[in-house]
């Protein structure tokens, strides 16, 4: 069975942070979320019709 990147390793025991070193992770995320969201912000918009205009007779 494969196993998510979020997902521990069996054989380690999970390590100890330093308030630094979370404070640094969690600025990461943040910043990897941010960056996620502004190249998906477009397909959040809703989608606008087009409608051609008549053509002048």
């Amino acid at each position: 069975m494969s196993r998510d990147r979020k997902d521990p390793p069996k054989s380690q025991p999970p390590e100890q942070e330093s308030p630094a070193e979370r404070r640094e992770r969690k600025e990461r995320e943040s910043e990897n979320q941010d960056e996620a969201l502004e190249e998906t912000f477009p397909a959040s918009d809703p989608v606008s019709p087009f409608i051609p205009a008549k053509r002048p007779e």
